[in-house]
C-alpha cells in the first residue's frame, strides 16, 4: 500500500496544471474599493500535489503596488475550517518574522471571528486599505473588517512578500514579469 501512495503522490504532482479557476471579475462592492480594478495575475496553489485553491491579484489598473489598495481572490478546491486558515496565516506571518505573540494572539482571534469555513468552489476575497487594515468578503457578501494597518500588511505578505513560502504562487499573482511598481 505504501508504494501505491507515493505511486499517486508522485503521479498528482506531475500532472499537468488545469486552467486556474478564478471568476473574471471582482463584486462590484470590492471593485470600487480599487476605482479601476484590473487582474494583475493568477495562478494556483498546489501542496504536496494536491489542488488547495487558485487565486487571483487585483488592483487598480493592474499594476500592483504594496501600498495601494489591491484584493486577492481566493476559489478554494477543498474543505477546510475558517479556524485552520486563521492558524495557518498566524504561522506564515510569524516565520516571515512576526514576533510579538500577544498581538498574534489578538490577530489569529480576529480573523477566527472573521473567515467562514470553506468547501470546494467557495470564494474568499481579502481586500488591503493599506493604512486602515482588510475587508474580507465571501463573494458578494461582506464577512467582516479588520482595522489593523500592520495586520493587513502582514497578512498579504503572506502571498506577496517575497520570503513567500509559495514563490511560484507570487509571481504568478504579479503577472507574467512579475513586475511591481
Amino acid at each position: 500500500m505504501p508504494k501505491a501512495l507515493l505511486l499517486l503522490a508522485v503521479l498528482l504532482w506531475a500532472a499537468p496544471a488545469a486552467a486556474v479557476n478564478v471568476p473574471a471579475e471582482l463584486p462590484a462592492p470590492v471593485c470600487s474599493a480599487l476605482e479601476n480594478c484590473r487582474m494583475v495575475g493568477k495562478g494556483r496553489l498546489r501542496w504536496w500535489g494536491f489542488h488547495v485553491y487558485d487565486a487571483a491579484l487585483w488592483a487598480r489598473d493592474g499594476r500592483w503596488r504594496p501600498d495601494a489598495p489591491h484584493v486577492l481572490d481566493i476559489v478554494y478546491a477543498r474543505r477546510i475550517s475558517g479556524a485552520q486558515l486563521a492558524a495557518t496565516s498566524i504561522d506564515e506571518m510569524r516565520r516571515l518574522g512576526v514576533k510579538d505573540e500577544a498581538r498574534l494572539a489578538r490577530w489569529e482571534a480576529a480573523m477566527r471571528a472573521v473567515f467562514p469555513d470553506v468547501d470546494a468552489g467557495s470564494r474568499l476575497i481579502g481586500l488591503h486599505l493599506p493604512g486602515r487594515g482588510a475587508q474580507f468578503h465571501s463573494g458578494a457578501r461582506p464577512l467582516g473588517t479588520i482595522e489593523d494597518a500592520e495586520f493587513a500588511r502582514r497578512f498579504f505578505e503572506i502571498w506577496l512578500d517575497p520570503r513567500t513560502q509559495t514563490p511560484d504562487l507570487r509571481t504568478a499573482l504579479l503577472g507574467a514579469d512579475g513586475r511591481t511598481e
